[in-house]
This record gives structure tokens, C-alpha cells and sequence, in this order.
């Protein structure tokens, strides 16, 4: 008996390497891809947002960099969303604590 094998859609394509900042970067922004612009400088955009330019980052001259720089914008802004004064409101906190009270007042009558 001969057994023949069908190829796969998936057998002529290569395995891409990524590092860990296209992935961070990647995770963040799906859509993310690398340009070449006129210059030869590298950058990475998402719909038409450069990534490092909101946060002044230099020129990137290789692709690793340039994903470097991505990547290091994605990890300050999720610095800055985390560590936001309206998203740390005073508010919050005191019905938090108040519900903590509440919780060691009825366990100390029990």
C-alpha cells in the first residue's frame, strides 16, 4: 500500500524569529509593522501612530532598535496609564476601606 502526503498551506512558509520587544510590542499593537522611510531610518507604526515619536526617541538606523524603541514606548505608557492621578481617585480608596471596617466589625461581634 502507498500512502501519499499532502503538503500543507503552511509547509513553503518560514518560521519567523521574534525577540522579546516585537512581542511586547506585538501584544500591545497587533497591527504594528516596520517602515523604512527615505532617510534609511527604521520606524515602527500602528494606523498611522509612530510608536516612539510620542516620546521623542532618536532615529532608529537598524530594525532591532527600532523595535527597542517601540517597545520601551509601550512600557512607559503603561507606566503612565498605571500610575494615573484620575485612575487613583480618593474615592475608591475610602469605600474600599470602609468596606474593610465593615468586614472586621461584623467579625469581631461573631
Amino acid at each position: 500500500m502507498t500512502l501519499y502526503l499532502k503538503r500543507s498551506a503552511h509547509d513553503h512558509i518560514k518560521s519567523i524569529s521574534m525577540n522579546k520587544d516585537q512581542k511586547r510590542v506585538l501584544k500591545e499593537y497587533p497591527d504594528a509593522k516596520m517602515l523604512l522611510q527615505e532617510d534609511g531610518s527604521y520606524i515602527v507604526e500602528c494606523n498611522d501612530i509612530v510608536l516612539a515619536q510620542e516620546y521623542f526617541m532618536p532615529e532608529a538606523y537598524d530594525t532591532d532598535t527600532a523595535w527597542k524603541y517601540a517597545a520601551l514606548a509601550c512600557k512607559t505608557t503603561q507606566h503612565f496609564n498605571r500610575t494615573h492621578p484620575e485612575r487613583l481617585s480618593l474615592i475608591d480608596s475610602e469605600s474600599k476601606l470602609s468596606r474593610i471596617q465593615k468586614r472586621k466589625k461584623n467579625a469581631k461581634k461573631n
